[in-house]
């Protein structure tokens, strides 16, 4: 059994064997042409690009991805420092870093494929701005990149990564080759990986402000010495879908990448079915077999999901789907509503995750339970207001993440909660 046993505090645990823990991560995809760079913007271009940390190290190492590459991938050079504002290009120039591949400044990524830099000493601040810059010759044979940043990046031309300040560069709200973040820290510390569509990766937060609920948990999480050693990192994609590729590689395709290959995952929070429930009658009417079958697959999805986290000693918290009605996006009609339903009342059935995270009930109208409560609502009655994406990060069990004799990890036999409940 893997026993979350978050255990001493920060200063304690450096006395320790030290682990690599995920400490932010951005799920990749290929961009849609608005959210891509011109070719002839990548030519000699600086990117310099501000990530906010969960948990804290004194060294780090950063994941790159060409993962929609067709080609090789050059990049001629790869800073970091700490960052001094999420909201301009300025660094701390004492800080800066300048990462090294197989002891090479350089490093070629081939065509699929992601890369690890060598490890560099680096005081990485708990929920500090990480600062990191890249240099580019040529532009990607095909982009590999996280659209929904909900941070700003700057580009210039010419070799700057290591300059202070990016004077006169472009800016563009999307997140370009960046996949990971580790820290090294204590051997008890590890990661929570929010897995989800547009709602975890924060659709209707504030630019710059980190206020998504992945966010809001790390600052919880954060806040407390018994946890303060624990990375939350966001694999949230906008308008992906559980059974079918959309923006972005379908939930299940995704899975070994975007979850099990995190370093220190130890538990995943999976929210994710809204949008294929929306685009079954996006479009007309779905018959009742339709709707069987889609309730059918996609908690046949789930199931799959959690075999294979626990197959890799990974606890799974089930986040239930969020009301959608009166959406801008999606009609949903009764027979979706009550889709809805029946998929939450099985992931609150115990026997299944191993814990719930219930989001729907969190930022729900009382009132009218197929809607977000106005106050939680972003305006467009399907993604959170940052009110209601605080709300949600409250309703995360972290009290039963961090007991020092929690056990979330199923047995070989089954669940740690019973049919009946503990």
């Amino acid at each position: 059994m893997f026993l979350l046993a978050l255990g001493p505090s920060w200063c304690q645990a450096q006395t320790a064997p030290t682990q690599w823990v995920a400490s932010w991560a951005a799920a990749q995809q290929t961009p849609e042409p608005r959210n891509a760079l011109a070719a002839h913007d990548y030519r000699d271009m600086t990117l310099r690009q501000i990530v906010h940390l969960s948990a804290g190290g004194a060294s780090l190492r950063l994941k790159l991805s060409n993962a929609f590459g067709t080609a090789p991938l050059h990049l001629t050079s790869v800073h970091v420092a700490q960052a001094r504002s999420p909201a301009d290009s300025a660094i701390v120039p004492a800080t800066d870093a300048s990462l090294l591949f197989s002891g090479q400044a350089d490093v070629t990524i081939p065509a699929g494929a992601e890369y690890w830099s060598d490890p560099v000493p680096f005081a990485a601040a708990p929920s500090s701005d990480l600062a990191i810059s890249i240099h580019y010759d040529e532009a990607p044979s095909a982009q590999t990149g996280h659209p929904g940043s909900r941070a700003t990046s700057y580009y210039v031309h010419g070799e700057q990564a290591a300059q202070p300040f990016l004077a006169s560069a472009i800016r563009t709200e999307h997140w370009y080759q960046i996949a990971e973040v580790d820290v090294a820290t204590g051997s008890r510390s590890l990661s929570v990986v929010a897995f989800g569509d547009s709602i975890t990766d924060g659709h209707g937060a504030t630019t710059n402000a980190n206020d998504r609920w992945p966010d809001v948990l790390a600052s919880r999480l954060q806040g407390a010495p018994e946890t303060e050693h624990v990375g939350v990192v966001n694999v949230g994609i906008g308008g992906n879908r559980v059974l079918l590729d959309d923006l972005g590689p379908n939930a299940l395709a995704r899975f070994d990448r975007d979850v099990l290959a995190r370093s220190g995952a130890a538990v995943v929070i999976v929210l994710e079915g809204i949008n294929d429930l929306g685009t079954l009658t996006a479009h007309g009417e779905a018959s009742a077999a339709q709707h069987a079958t889609l309730v059918r697959n996609l908690l046949g999805a789930y199931q799959q999901m959690i075999d294979r986290a626990h197959a890799h000693g990974i606890a799974v918290i089930g986040g239930t789907i969020l009301p959608d009605g009166n959406s801008n996006y999606y009609h949903p009609d009764a027979q979706s509503e009550s889709d809805r339903t029946t998929i939450n009342q099985w992931i609150r059935t115990p026997g299944h995750f191993d814990e719930v995270a219930d989001f729907d009930h969190a930022v729900a109208d009382p009132a009218h339970p197929g809607q977000l409560l106005p106050a939680f609502d972003s305006g467009d009655h399907l993604h959170p207001s940052p009110a209601g994406y605080q709300a949600m990060a409250q309703c995360v069990p972290v009290d039963r993440m961090i007991s020092p004799h929690a056990s979330l990890i199923p047995s070989a036999r089954g669940n740690r909660r019973s049919k009946s409940g503990d």
